[in-house]
């Protein structure tokens, strides 16, 4: 579909440069820029301060996205109840979650909601560097703890139970820790490395608790820890779907099972609009009441 010039001023905005704004759109950022430079010779204003690398609003550009914005989002919103796709997911879903637990709730959602809505276009990419929603394109993101301050609309599906877990191999080795005074003098796995040395809190019968984790072993990879784990190089404290097997066979121990772990908020992230497409409402849905399902996610 081709874009007005308007449109393309409101990517522009959005996506930070005429750079970006012609990546999105396929096209040259030369071609972008006579685009933005005819609407600013029609309205007789300058729009953009244009470097290099970015480009900004001037006070009367700002004045005029918002504007625009919102006529376009009305505008959106009135042809799709002209053409009774209110209620349709169309067009292309692009969706970031994190890998593993993207892989495990997050692909079966998306091949679900396809099967219903055969026509909609769908891109999961899976990781943690896509932060910014509009200049990456991302209609959805699915994020799993707190969240800092944004903009953005946060729809909370959940929350991720987590659990301490050893080998049974390695609590024969070395013993089951039975308080967390015990447990921290033991080797933790550790996901990131700021994790390392930070006090975990606790709750028994009430009281809470604090246990130091720390340890020499550092992996970014769910799926490599609980490798690591199974091979009892150690204990490890994550989200409760990621050794449900191995504590349901006996080949996992949960360590200090008395005590009672905060979960972490589970949460779809959208950019603010006053029409939600039917897409981004069907997917997040259908993604509440999957995970709900799931034991190891509660509410």
């Amino acid at each position: 579909m081709i874009e007005t010039n308007e449109q393309l001023f409101l990517r522009v905005v959005e996506a930070g440069s005429l750079k970006a704004a012609a990546e999105q759109v396929h096209a040259d950022p030369s071609a972008v820029s006579r685009k933005i430079a005819a609407l600013e010779d029609r309205l007789g204003v300058k729009l953009l301060h244009r470097s290099t690398k970015r480009s900004t609003p001037t006070e009367a550009g700002a004045r005029y996205y918002e504007g625009i914005r919102a006529l376009i989002e009305q505008q959106s919103a009135l042809e799709a109840r002209v053409a009774g796709l209110v209620d349709t997911p169309t067009g292309k879903l692009r969706v970031t979650a994190p890998v593993d637990f993207g892989a495990e709730f997050v692909t079966p959602v998306l091949s679900q909601l396809q099967e219903q809505a055969p026509d909609l276009k769908i891109e999961l990419l899976l990781g943690s560097t896509f932060s910014d929603l509009v200049e990456q394109n991302i209609d959805v993101a699915i994020r799993i703890g707190r969240l800092p301050d944004s903009s953005l609309i946060a729809r909370r599906l959940g929350s991720v139970t987590r659990v301490i877990v050893a080998s049974k191999d390695y609590v024969k080795r070395h013993g089951v820790p039975e308080t967390p005074d015990q447990a921290q003098t033991h080797p933790f796995i550790i996901y990131r490395p700021e994790q390392n040395n930070t006090v975990i809190k606790m709750r028994q019968n009430g009281k809470q608790a604090t246990m130091q984790m720390s340890g020499n072993l550092t992996v970014n990879s769910v799926s490599a820890i609980r490798k690591l784990v199974c091979a009892g190089k150690g204990l490890h404290l994550g989200p409760t779907w990621v050794f449900k097997d191995g504590l349901n066979d006996g080949s996992l121990v949960q360590v200090l099972s008395e005590f009672e772990l905060d979960a972490f908020p589970l949460h779809a992230l959208y950019v603010p609009s006053s029409y939600v497409p039917a897409k981004v409402r069907a997917f997040i849905d259908f993604m509440k009441k999957s995970v709900r399902s799931k034991a190891a996610i509660s509410e």
